[in-house]
């Protein structure tokens, strides 16, 4: 029995494997949220609109401040798809070290998850 390795065992041999967290908040919830706010006038106190429906202030504080982004209305943010481009191409960089270096790496160090080529 001793001589014999566990299944978590041999995971730890391996490295850690992660898998990204859930998602708090379901997508639907936050463009919901972000619209409510959007669509009051006068602008409502973001900790009201928290109350009603059920999350962080400042969960809802970071949605508005991407939504304003992605909308153009905010310079000192990238928009969701400049974050996206950012992240793959700092994954095509690593990929490009590991491949100079001799090693084959399929995964960015980073997130866990695989790139996209």
């Amino acid at each position: 029995m001793r001589g014999e390795l566990t299944a978590g065992q041999m995971g730890l041999m391996r490295g850690a494997q992660t898998m990204p967290a859930p998602r708090k908040y379901p997508l639907e919830l936050r463009e919901r949220a972000v619209r409510m706010y959007r669509a009051a006038e006068p602008k409502p106190v973001i900790r009201r609109t928290v109350e009603e429906l059920g999350v962080h202030h400042e969960a809802l504080r970071n949605w508005i401040r991407q939504a304003e982004a992605d909308a153009g209305e905010r310079d000192d943010l990238l928009t969701t798809e400049e974050r996206e481009e950012l992240a793959q191409l700092r994954c095509e960089v690593q990929l490009c070290r590991c491949t100079a270096a001799g090693r084959r790496r399929t995964r960015c160090p980073s997130s866990g998850s695989r790139c996209r080529r």
